[in-house]
């Protein structure tokens, strides 16, 4: 059993990492070997929209033929059991590393067919997780659970069945005192920290547990 998880932040550090850091912790718990790959380490471009994943008969049909970091990675997934992508929310929607990769991860694996098949060789698990400043309110009111689903409906089809976690109203700063972010409340962040964010944290530990599950 292998799980790659794939770190769309650039903090190695932060919430989103602490958060996949989990979900790994709870796969390796039962065994499976994990990687953790940080997409900002990585030198890449999202999809070239050149269409070689989709000639007919052609030598790239249903994989990507851009040569750069991504190249070695994708075979990898295809050695995978499940993947986690977790990502930050910026703008109501996952980073723009991390809509890179999944540009260029998801496209030449479904087809333009009526309906669209994947060509991904097996069924695998996928877990995301999701890190914003919002709260679950604000999420569901401006439609940003909306967004990511798109991502999750095409991963359902070209892989296999979605897992998925949300983190709210995240502590973004060690020192609010020295940002300009006076809509934030310091105290009621560093509550959140304290009180909520472990709480998240076991539930990606436990999401890495169903990953790895039969």
């Amino acid at each position: 059993m292998k799980i790659i998880g794939f770190n769309g932040s650039n903090r190695k550090n932060g919430n989103t990492s602490k958060l996949l850091e989990s979900v790994l912790k709870g796969s390796a718990s039962l065994g499976a070997e994990i990687k953790l790959i940080n997409l900002y380490d990585l030198n890449f471009k999202g999809c070239y929209s050149c269409f070689n994943c989709k000639k007919r008969d052609g030598e790239k049909y249903g994989r990507c033929s851009i040569h750069d970091d991504l190249e070695p990675i994708f075979k990898d997934i295809e050695n995978a059991d499940g993947i986690v992508l977790a990502s930050p929310v910026y703008y109501r929607s996952v980073s723009g590393e991390m809509k890179s990769f999944l540009e260029r991860l998801l496209f030449p694996y479904v087809t333009y067919t009526t309906p669209p098949v994947s060509l991904f060789p097996k069924r695998i698990k996928i877990g995301f997780v999701y890190t914003m400043n919002n709260t679950e309110h604000e999420m569901r009111e401006n439609g940003i659970d909306k967004n990511l689903s798109v991502f999750e409906m095409v991963a359902q089809w070209a892989f296999g069945p979605v897992d998925k976690l949300y983190c709210f109203d995240t502590f973004q700063f060690n020192d609010y005192s020295k940002v300009v972010a006076d809509r934030f409340d310091p105290v009621k962040k560093a509550k959140q920290r304290d009180e909520i964010f472990p709480t998240d944290c076991k539930k990606a530990y436990d999401m890495g547990i169903r990953l790895t599950q039969s």
